[in-house]
């Protein structure tokens, strides 16, 4: 066959060589060896070498161009395999992982107890309980109740095992349940949004029908202190043995703050000066409110124990051990609490809970202490904005949201004028405690 031939070499190696011209160039092309190529072979791809230089293709442009597209091809198939693993591999992983890269996304918009929540129902458990009566044959901590959930693998986590899952925790503990439910239902809206976890979350496991009636039905709490009921309670809380706790209940009736807003009050934000509180809000960011007389009255025995260094001695299991004074310092916290981890109060429940059943109140939660705040505010005939303001509620009419803006003064002429009411009632005198204004009556022109 023209244009075939076989290139000897001195070694005794042979092989079968194509030449041809292109653009007046002589051009060669090594086909094969002549041990794995037969002749016919051999003149078939002479052949096909020759159609292109017709063509006017270059034989050697073309066999590389070949080359790199099975190289190309066995790259994405080898690369196709292995997203298949680690898909595969991602499949499998428990839902924790995400779980936690969900918290670290949310943080920074999260109030300190919302995050709380979050890292206390996905807990493991297994730790030694420290407070509280022991419930569990161990002394340990039980699991978070998402924590089953969240060790399965997230594309797992469908709506019949939510179904299941919320169905048995509603049964046990139905309050929690429906919290750890709507925090389940966020996570799950995030992962179907986010492009690591989107291919294998089910955003609809929580918003099928059949799910959505196994969760507890919410009833409007409605716990109160009567007016009737002020002097019984303030009596069994003044007599607290733990000041802190004691002024903590006090102050969160005669404020309507809500719980953490208070217990997380520094010292740096109240003012005995101008008499002002900042509370940190969840709504608004922070809120001034004013320090009434008797609040201020808590704080200030409080700032006073804050402010008084430790004995130079004390007694620990019966040996006399000195105390570090030089590192003392005053703490930042107004309610502060040594054993707890954040620095201040943590569970005044207990105590609260307590003294409410001395004084023969039933039900009544931290919560309804604020509640109380603002149903017994009516009693004084106050502006429903002014006691909004107050507790950091949202403004609820167009007027209130913009045209209406108390300053504190006004603030502190009605607030005080709660305080005070509500004192009366208790049997409790406060010395110089502003009087509650005048009711003035209004004529109407003709």
């Amino acid at each position: 066959m023209p244009r075939l031939a076989v290139r000897a070499r001195p070694s005794g190696s042979r092989a079968f060589v194509f030449k041809g011209t292109l653009h007046y160039k002589d051009i060669r092309v090594t086909i094969g060896s002549t041990d794995t190529w037969t002749i016919e072979a051999a003149r078939d791809e002479a052949r096909r070498y020759q159609r292109w230089i017709d063509e006017g293709k270059d034989p050697r442009d073309e066999l590389k161009a070949a080359v790199d597209a099975r190289t190309a091809e066995e790259a994405s198939r080898v690369a196709a395999v292995e997203e298949a693993a680690r898909e595969a591999e991602q499949r499998s992983r428990p839902a924790i992982e995400a779980w936690g890269h969900y918290l670290e996304a949310r943080r920074a918009k999260w109030s300190a107890s919302h995050l709380r929540d979050h890292e206390r129902l996905a807990q493991p458990g297994g730790d030694p309980i420290t407070r509280g009566k022991k419930t569990t044959e161990d002394g340990t901590t039980q699991p978070g109740l998402l924590r089953p959930l969240l060790m399965r693998p997230l594309v797992e986590i469908d709506a019949a095992l939510v179904q299941s899952w919320l169905k048995d925790q509603t049964a046990k503990r139905p309050t929690q349940a429906a919290l750890a439910f709507r925090l389940l239902r966020a996570f799950l809206n995030w992962a179907a949004e986010d492009e690591r976890y989107q291919a294998i979350a089910s955003p609809q496991a929580h918003a099928t029908k059949k799910v959505r009636e196994e969760l507890p039905k919410r009833t409007a709490k409605d716990d109160c202190l009567q007016r009737e009921q002020l002097r019984p309670w303030f009596e069994k809380v003044r007599a607290i043995k733990n000041p802190v706790i004691a002024a903590y209940l006090q102050g969160a009736l005669l404020t309507g703050a809500r719980r953490e807003e208070l217990a997380a009050l520094r010292w740096e934000d109240v003012d005995f000066q101008w008499n002002t509180l900042r509370i940190r809000d969840k709504v608004e960011g922070e809120r001034v409110i004013p320090l009434t007389p008797y609040v201020a009255q808590l704080l200030r025995d409080l700032k006073r124990r804050n402010d008084t260094p430790p004995a130079e001695w004390r007694i620990l299991h019966g040996k006399r051990i000195k105390n570090d004074l030089e590192g003392w310092a005053p703490g930042p916290w107004v309610f502060a609490s040594p054993r707890a981890e954040v620095g201040y109060l943590q569970e005044p429940r207990i105590q609260h809970q307590a003294a409410c059943r001395e004084a023969g109140i039933d039900g009544l939660t931290i919560h309804g202490l604020r509640r109380s705040f603002g149903s017994l505010a009516e009693w004084v005939e106050v502006p429903t904005g002014v006691v909004a303001q107050i507790m950091g509620h949202k403004p609820s009419a167009t007027a209130e949201k913009h045209y209406r803006r108390r300053p504190l003064d006004l603030l502190r002429k009605w607030h005080t004028a709660i305080e005070v009411w509500i004192l009366e009632e208790a049997g409790i005198e406060v010395g110089g405690a502003v009087e509650a204004p005048a009711l003035v009556a209004v004529g109407v022109g003709k």
